[in-house]
Order: C-alpha cells, then structure tokens, then sequence
C-alpha cells in the first residue's frame, strides 16, 4: 500500500506472542445461534476494501496513488461475486474548528455518492472513521474532552446524512482503534477509551431517527486484533450495550514471521496454519457462539503492504485457501483488503487472477493445493523423477495439462494416493529448450476448485559478483539463473545476526532486501543497514531450488564493499 500502517504489525504481534505461548487447538465446528443479524452478517460474504482512496490522507481520495472512485468500479465488484463493500473513510483534514466540527459539504456529499453507487450496486455497505484513529483520536488520554468532541460530531452528522439509507449500510465506530501514537501505553486506560468511544457513538447513532434506531453497527476490538484479551474487552462492552444489532470486527493478517516473510518463515507451514485455526477458534468461541456476529473487516498478508511478491506464490495460495475456508466454517464472514493491488481500479482485472480464483473458489468449497507450486531441473544435471504432495481437501485429481495438451498418466506423472510424481522423460521434454527459468507450467485440474498450477523451471546455481557502494545504494549484481530468491541471512564474521529484528539471522524479505529479477542485482535496503554495524558481515542467500549462495559485505560508515564468495 501507500502508507504501511503500523497497527497491523503491532496486532501481528501481539497475536504471535500470545500463540507462541498457547497450546493449539482445534475446536469442533459448531454452527452458529441462528439470528437476523447472524443471517445479515452471512448475507455479507464474501467482502471487499475499497482501500486508500476516500480514507487516503491528504487532499482527496487519489492522495495515495489510486484514482478518483468511478459508479463503474463499483458496479464491476459486485459482477466479481462480492456481497458487501467497505468503504473506509478518513475525515481529519475535511473538519472545520471547535466547537461544531463541520465536515465540509462537498466531502460528506462525495461520501454520500459512492454509498449510494454500492447500495444500487446491490452491495451491503460499511462507512467508518478511518485513519482519524491514528491521526488524532489516539491523542485522546491528554486531549479527552477536545478528541471525543471532534468524534461525537462526525457521528452525529454522518448519523443524520445517513439516516434514511436502507440497513443495508452499516456503520463501524473507529478503524484498528488505538492510543499508543498518542502516548497511550496502559492497556486498560485504552481500553477504557474505547469503551467510551463505542458507547458514545452508540448512542448517538441510535439516537438520530430514521433507520438508525435499529442500523447494523460495528465494533471493533482495540487495534482490531483477535487477542483473548482484547475480545473479552469488546464483549463486555456488547453486553453491556444489550443491543440485538451489533457486530463484532477483527482484522487478520496472518502470522507475523509468514505474514512479512522474515525468520526463515518462508513456508505455508503448521504453524502459519494453527496460528489460523487458534485465532478463529476463539473469535468464534468469544463472539459468534454467544450470538455476536463477526466480519473480518480486512484480510491478507502485511507483505502486501510492500508488494505481493514478498510471499512465494503457491505459498501465498495456500494461506488465502485455508484461511478462507476455515473461518467460513465458523460463520464469520470477510472483506479482503485491497489499496488497488488486486482489482485494478480502471481496467477491471485482478492483476493475479491465480489468487482471485483461488479466493473465489473458496466461496463454495475447498480447493486442492500441494507442497509446492515449483519443479525445479538443474541445468547440466541428469533429470530425476519428481514428486510433491498434494492437498486434496476432498476432491480428485482430473487431469494435469500443458498449453492444453493433456499428459498421460502412467507415462508422464503417476499419482499415488496423494504423492504426485512427474516422470524425468517428461520433465526432460519440458525444459529441453534450455533456456533458463519456467520452461513450462503444468494445470492441474480437479472435480473441483481452482486449477493448481506447478512452474517448471530450468535453473543453474545463481552468480552474485563484487562491487561497491554506499548504504543508500548499494545493489549485488546477480545471474539469478533461472532461480528465484526466497529468503536472506546476515551475520557478523565475527559472530550475532546483524540488520533489524537481530533475534533471527533471517532478514525481512523486501524490507531489507529486494530482488529486482529484471535488473540483475539484489539490492541492500537503506533499512537494513541502518542497524549493521561498521564491520564485515556475511550474507547467505536461499533459492527456491534449495541452492545457497554465501556473500561478504563489508560496512565502513556510509561505503559498502561485496565480496563475492
């Protein structure tokens, strides 16, 4: 995205030290207590982020890159399949003074547009107070009566421009709710705020006529983040309000080390999985089996908020397919985030169409994955079989094809049980140009799902050269070869991990360190040696085909010298 928003990597973590702490469960699926609102929120799935355009900071809503917001966008999402737009809204800079705290017409008006744009679209509708959490209603311990001023009367003006729109728009009180940029650091004093917050704006929407008597409100935890603690918090205040139309939020984005791609979390691995199934297991045990609808008001990778190449593509697959089918299992309902990454906001296509498949499939079922999504064949090398494991999730295997050629069992790949090999005449025939990198990729389709597609790719072991620079700019050319790169490790010659987050040699992927495949260089991020010291330090680089190639740099004040190995 335009702007990293910090929230998310705090959630993030807390979320990663309560689980590391946690024993994991699996709790048995229940269905949810039947209700109008249950039943609204359901109605809700699958949703999507109208992300960093009418919550950008700045002058309007193209401030952060994306262009103005069109009917026609609108109306493409819902012939996507979605259900339920969010409409995130930051009002900071179109507020006028103490004490009436005008929003300006135009502004409310242009908000009242889009709405309007996702109601005739047939759309479910979320409105909230976005970005002003961090901007200004995180000052509130030192500024209380100044911050709940400025915030009763948005409410109260957005309540009374809305008050006669169908309950198919909803509002949400305050976006990832948090005081921590205002100095805030007792949890119970912020969670105190956010119980006046909530309750404020409860009353005062429930208060201003029309349809808002009975208007689906939403809530969010502090932070937004599914913490035990945090969840109680929330609850008390839900009961507390004793209102039948109320819901819960929760954002998630992943376990933290995968989620970013540092650690050597490279992988769709067991504890990237449990960390899903714990999550939503409370969510649904804290909320939804009480009879408190839950909506995820955003999901996806904080990788993202880089670029969505921080995650390995099959791995990232297999993150969104699990994810979306377990928490379906436990009736909470979804709004994908996007800042324009996924739908292009003016050609109307997904700029991954693999992921929004695999997102889309996950609708109505599962669909199969396997242990990777790479077949790697080293260039020089007599070829072997090779085999992977799928995750069937319950269907069959139908066929394996390439450029719509369909391959013979028996002769070009077997399958037993789940264990798929692919013969080495076959792979032989497919990377027999000689050219470096995918040579091929082979569909595999099933009864049902989205197609799983294996790359497969020629390779040598990549060739990093010396050279010299600075700490603002300093890049290693690179013959990656065919490879791709997954991870990086930096440590110092004379011992401990050197660069950020030094409780792990393995480097933040893009934060860090970036592979640019089109330049021929990996480039050294300012970031990274911000925290190395003057010294020499070795870098080890992984591929994807298992290869590992060692480099030595050498930090003098602002020059860098590489030293290939």
């Amino acid at each position: 995205m335009k702007k990293r928003r910090s929230s998310k990597v705090i959630l993030s973590l807390a979320i990663v030290v309560a689980l590391l702490a946690a024993v994991v469960p699996n709790a048995a699926l229940a269905a949810a207590p039947s209700s109008a609102m249950q039943s609204y929120v359901e109605a809700m799935q699958p949703g999507w982020n109208l992300g960093n355009s009418l919550d950008a900071v700045g002058a309007d809503e193209t401030a952060w890159g994306n262009p103005r917001i069109t009917k026609e966008l609108i109306q493409n999402i819902s012939a996507q399949g979605y259900k339920s737009i969010r409409i995130p809204v930051t009002w900071d800079s179109h507020i006028g003074a103490a004490p009436n705290y005008q929003i300006e017409a135009a502004y409310l008006n242009r908000v009242q547009e889009v709405v309007q744009w996702a109601l005739d679209a047939n759309l479910y509708v979320m409105i909230n107070v976005h970005h002003d959490s961090w901007l200004w209603i995180s000052k509130m311990e030192s500024q209380h009566d100044q911050v709940l001023a400025r915030y009763n009367a948005i409410w109260r003006q957005i309540a009374d421009k809305f008050k006669n729109s169908p309950n198919k728009l909803m509002f949400e009180s305050v976006n990832e709710p948090r005081f921590t940029d205002g100095g805030t650091t007792d949890e119970a004093k912020q969670q105190k705020m956010l119980d006046e917050l909530n309750v404020s704006f409860f009353n005062i929407v429930r208060n201003s006529g029309g349809q808002n008597a009975t208007r689906p409100l939403v809530l969010s935890t502090l932070e937004a983040s599914p913490t035990q603690e945090r969840m109680t918090a929330l609850y008390n205040t839900m009961t507390k309000l004793n209102d039948k139309n109320l819901i819960a939020t929760v954002h998630f984005y992943g376990f933290w080390p995968f989620s970013v791609n540092i650690a050597g979390y490279t992988k769709f691995d067991a504890e990237t999985q449990n960390d899903i199934t714990t999550t939503f297991d409370n969510v649904y045990n804290t909320f939804v089996a009480k009879g408190i609808p839950v909506v995820v008001g955003e999901y996806g990778l904080l990788g993202f908020d880089k670029n969505t190449g921080v995650i390995e593509q099959g791995e990232k697959l297999k993150f969104f397919e699990f994810f979306a089918q377990y928490v379906k299992q436990k009736s909470i309902s979804t709004m994908l985030w996007d800042n324009g990454q996924h739908f292009n906001r003016t050609s109307f296509k997904w700029s991954d169409p693999d992921l929004f498949n695999m997102i889309k499939a996950s609708w109505t079922g599962r669909s199969s994955t396997a242990s990777s999504d790479l077949i790697h064949v080293k260039q020089g090398t007599a070829v072997k079989d090779t085999s992977v494991q799928l995750n069937l999730n319950g269907n069959t295997l139908t066929s394996l094809s390439v450029n719509g050629t369909t391959l013979k069992s028996g002769t070009d790949y077997t399958l037993n049980g789940s264990t798929l090999t692919f013969k080495a005449s076959q792979l032989t025939k497919l990377t027999s140009s000689g050219k470096l990198g995918v040579n091929a990729t082979i569909v595999a389709k099933f009864n049902r799902g989205a197609d799983w597609k294996f790359n497969v790719v020629l390779y040598n072991t990549p060739k990093l050269s010396s050279t010299t620079g600075t700490t603002s700019s300093f890049a290693i050319p690179t013959a990656f070869n065919g490879d791709q790169l997954a991870t990086m490790e930096a440590v110092y010659v004379n011992g401990g991990n050197a660069g950020p987050h030094n409780w792990t040699s393995f480097k933040e992927f893009e934060t860090t360190f970036s592979p640019a495949y089109s330049e021929g260089k990996i480039k050294l991020q300012q970031a990274f040696f911000n925290e190395v010291n003057d010294a020499t330090v070795t870098l080890k680089f992984h591929f994807w085909s298992g290869e590992i190639v060692n480099y030595t740099i050498k930090k003098s004040g602002l020059t860098v010298t590489g030293t290939a190995s």
